[in-house]
């Protein structure tokens, strides 16, 4: 059933503890700190069940369900699918939250098991949001100031992206400098028996590397300083490789491996404000 922010409010409370619940929140963020007037925006879901929730982005969740459908058909083509700008996905269990963060760079895969706790601190600002009486919070989160709005009168310890821990769900959450934040827009009512599938049974290219947050870190910095990495490791290999543009014409490996590199040089230069602002640093 699909239930607008606001008509959801009134009988939220009635179902809320015996149903499973997609919350759905708008995602404005800036890549380029010295352009904060050019902001994008991605649709996100917080698919929140009995045993955790799952947090992703509703394009490329759309996305990955046409590619699998391809690949069944057995066909090759994959153009035209638009797998959005956020690739991660965050999941929690209940009741303890643990945190698995799944990521991919190039072919890989990778899952990360974030140990890192949230000390909050809830403050006596309140503010109505809809019908929903909400309360103030804040936290020093991975380079960020982070505020948050969140309200009792949904009874879930939970949020977007990695953040958890307050006694009532995050209707709005906001960085300090205003270049990231979540809003929720839309609430909808799951089937009784619906459970989302873990990211870590879902097959990619290559097998899923599970990473520390320290190796993560490590990983993070070496892609973006070296983002054809993987293709110059097959080349080096001796391994034949063949790959063609769409006509079916055969591509240099060399230039593709040079235009790689200036293009992801050009992009980092631009992609300075990753919401982990401590991945950077």
């Amino acid at each position: 059933m699909k239930v607008s922010f606001i008509a959801a409010f009134s009988f939220l409370s009635i179902y809320l503890n015996a149903q499973s619940q997609r919350f759905i929140y708008e995602y404005k963020f800036v890549k380029d700190s010295t352009e904060k007037s050019k902001s994008e925006t991605e649709l996100m879901v917080l698919d929140a069940t009995k045993i955790g929730s799952k947090f992703y982005s509703l394009k490329k969740s759309t996305a990955d369900s046409i590619h699998l459908d391809r690949v069944q058909k057995g066909e090759k083509d994959f153009s035209g699918i638009d797998y959005g700008l956020v690739l991660y996905v965050v999941e929690k269990t209940y009741p303890d939250f643990k945190i698995e963060f799944f990521n991919m760079f190039e072919m890989d895969k990778y899952k990360v098991t974030d140990r890192r706790k949230l000390d909050w601190k809830i403050l006596p600002d309140k503010e109505k949001m809809g019908e929903f009486n909400t309360q103030k919070a804040s936290v020093n989160f991975a380079g960020r100031t982070w505020t948050a709005w969140f309200a009792t009168d949904i009874p879930i310890q939970d949020g977007p992206y990695k953040f958890h821990g307050l006694p009532g769900l995050i209707v709005k959450l906001e960085d300090k400098t205003q270049s990231h934040s979540f809003v929720l827009k839309e609430i909808k009512k799951l089937a009784g028996d619906y459970q989302w599938e873990s990211d870590n049974k879902i097959k990619s290219f290559n097998a899923t590397v599970p990473l520390d947050e320290i190796k993560y870190k490590k990983q993070f910095i070496d892609l973006r300083n070296n983002p054809a990495k993987s293709l110059r490791q097959i080349v080096s290999s001796n391994q034949k490789i063949n790959i063609i543009d769409e006509t079916g014409k055969p591509l240099d490996i060399e230039k593709l491996i040079k235009d790689k590199e200036r293009a992801a040089k050009e992009n980092n230069a631009r992609d300075n404000n990753v919401l982990e602002l401590e991945l950077l640093k």
